[in-house]
C-alpha cells in the first residue's frame, strides 16, 4: 500500500509540474507535506537550464530544506522584489504559480490543509500566487470536507487557546483539542510562527449548492464556517482554503485573495492521474 500511495503522489506531482511550471515563470511557491517532495523532484528533473532563472518561495522549514537540498534559488515570501502594480504603486511581485498538497479536497475544490502545521504560511504563499495548483493522492478526494479528514486545523495564539476551545464547542465542534507535539516533542505542537494548532472536528461541511445548513447543529457551509472561525479572537489562520481561485480572482478584480486551486491533480490507484478543475 505504501509504495502504491507514493507512486500515486509522484505521478500527480510530475504531471502537475510539467503542465503548470512554464519556462517564463520566475517566482514559484513550494508548499509543505509528503507530496511536495515529489514536486521538487519533478522540478529538479527539468534541469538547471530550465529552473535556473527561477526563484522558489517556501511555506515553512520543511520546504526550505527541500529547496536547499535540490540546489534551487530561494527567497522568503517577504524578501521577493518590489514591482510597480497597475495603479502605479510599488508592491511585492506576484508568484507565477504555487504547488502544494492538501489533507482533503471536496467537489468544489475547497481544501482542508494544516495536517503538517504549516497552514498559515501555506495560505500566505497561495494567495500571493497567480495560480495555486494542488497535488494529492486518491485518499484525499471526498464529496464533502470533514468526511475522511475529520478536523479543521486552526492556528491560534497560545494565550487564547483555552477560551477558543469553549468558543469552538459553541459553534458545534464536539471535541476540539490542542494538538500534541508527541511523539517527537513533549507538550503542544508549536508552528514555525510560534503558535499552537487546535484541531476542531465538525460534521461534513456543506457545499454552496447544499445551502447554509444548520449552524445550531454544527452543520456548516464551508465559507460560512470559515467566516465564523476567523472572527474568533486569538485565531491567526484556519485550514479551510475556500472562496475563489487565482483565475476567478483576477476576473473579479480580487487580486491577492485567491485561496482555492485552479486544478487538483490526484494520483490514482491504477497509476493514472485524475485532474479536477472548477465546474463552469
Amino acid at each position: 500500500m505504501t509504495s502504491l500511495v507514493e507512486s500515486a503522489k509522484k505521478a500527480a506531482a510530475t504531471r502537475a509540474v510539467n503542465t503548470h511550471l512554464l519556462p517564463h515563470h520566475r517566482y514559484v511557491g513550494i508548499g509543505s507535506g509528503s507530496t511536495v517532495v515529489y514536486v521538487v523532484e519533478a522540478i529538479s528533473a527539468l534541469g538547471p537550464d530550465f529552473y535556473g532563472p527561477m526563484t522558489f518561495i517556501p511555506t515553512g522549514s520543511q520546504s526550505k530544506g527541500l529547496i536547499r537540498a535540490a540546489g534551487l534559488n530561494m527567497v522568503n515570501l517577504d524578501e521577493r522584489p518590489l514591482v510597480q502594480d497597475k495603479d502605479g504603486n510599488m508592491a511585492l511581485v506576484e508568484l507565477d504559480v504555487c504547488f502544494d498538497g492538501a489533507d482533503e479536497v471536496d467537489e468544489e475544490l475547497n481544501l482542508i490543509k494544516g495536517g503538517g502545521a504549516c497552514l498559515l504560511q501555506e495560505k500566505l504563499v497561495a494567495i500571493a500566487a497567480k495560480q495555486f495548483v494542488c497535488v494529492a493522492d486518491y485518499r484525499k478526494q471526498s464529496p464533502r470536507l470533514c468526511t475522511q479528514w475529520k478536523t479543521i486545523p486552526i492556528e491560534v495564539l497560545p494565550l487564547a487557546a483555552p477560551d477558543l476551545l469553549s468558543r469552538l464547542r459553541a459553534l458545534g465542534s464536539p471535541a476540539p483539542a490542542v494538538r500534541s507535539g508527541l511523539p517527537s516533542k513533549a507538550g503542544e505542537c508549536v508552528t514555525d510562527n510560534g503558535m499552537w494548532i487546535i484541531d476542531a472536528p465538525f460534521p461534513p461541511l456543506l457545499l454552496e449548492k447544499d445551502g447554509e445548513g444548520n449552524a445550531a447543529e454544527g452543520k456548516w457551509e464551508v465559507s460560512r464556517l470559515a467566516s465564523e472561525l476567523l472572527k474568533l479572537p486569538g485565531v491567526a489562520e484556519i485550514g479551510l482554503f475556500h472562496g475563489v481561485n487565482g483565475d476567478q480572482a483576477r476576473a473579479q478584480g480580487k487580486s491577492g485573495q485567491a485561496q482555492k486551486p485552479v486544478a487538483v491533480y490526484f494520483g490514482m490507484q491504477d497509476g493514472e492521474v485524475q485532474v479536477l478543475t472548477p465546474k463552469a
